[in-house]
């Protein structure tokens, strides 16, 4: 084996050293900034559609059903579409899916973190991207899948230690932070009579329980891993 690539491999599975000073706290500043601001926000809502997309994919995989296509809007909107029985179990839990997916990846971002593993971090997130490529059918998802994966390997490959670090904390954060507030627009919209057929409401007609109850357990789940993600995440900065 090649020894520059090898070296290389070791940096990537091996342990990395927490970042000095207050690094998770300034990026957990900025990435709030950015789910709170509006023209930014909007840009970067991207990510958080495609993690929401994906999370809807890899349940419906997991439950049996079978992925037919994955799009992603310029309006931030998205669709996944899968083949299966229309109620049951399975159906639910892919409903269920999407909404607390950017918050859960978060999290697991955070314990990757936790665990000294940034440099895997980004290469996963990559590698998941391009997972969600495959299923991607509408040139704007393609689009924004490749250049978010493009961003991903070259962090992870050619940024100096810390920027790595400094981006992954963002990334992270934004992630935990992001999941809220498509929550809490949801609600938004439903409170005005919009978003009829939302995730939510799919849920109360697959379940039975009333919509309002699904909105609080969406709710609740994001802010746990924001609650539980923070913690791991601003560790280093105040120990």
């Amino acid at each position: 084996m090649d020894g520059t690539y090898a070296n290389g491999l070791d940096q990537l599975f091996n342990a990395q050293p927490d970042p000095a000073g207050a690094v998770p706290l300034v990026t957990g500043g900025l990435a709030l900034l950015l789910v709170l601001s509006g023209s930014p926000w909007r840009l970067a809502r991207n990510v958080i559609t495609i993690v929401h997309e994906a999370g809807h994919a890899f349940v419906a995989v997991l439950v049996g059903r079978r992925l037919q296509a994955i799009r992603l809007h310029s309006d931030t909107s998205g669709v996944t579409v899968s083949k299966g029985r229309p109620s049951g179990p399975g159906m639910a839990l892919t409903a269920l899916s999407g909404y607390p997916a950017p918050a859960v990846l978060g999290l697991v971002f955070a314990g990757l973190i936790a665990a000294d593993r940034s440099r895997l971090l980004l290469v996963l997130a990559a590698l998941l991207l391009l997972g969600v490529l495959v299923m991607v059918r509408n040139a704007y998802g393609v689009f924004t899948v490749v250049v978010s994966a493009a961003v991903l390997a070259g962090v992870a490959w050619f940024a100096p230690v810390g920027v790595q670090a400094a981006f992954v904390y963002l990334i992270t954060w934004f992630l935990l932070f992001g999941g809220v507030r498509p929550v809490l627009e949801l609600q938004g919209k439903r409170r005005r009579g919009a978003a009829r057929d939302s995730d939510a409401d799919q849920l109360a007609r697959l379940t039975g329980v009333h919509a309002a109850l699904w909105m609080l357990v969406l709710g609740l789940l994001a802010l746990g891993c924001v609650l539980v993600g923070g913690l791991l995440l601003v560790d280093p900065a105040v120990n």
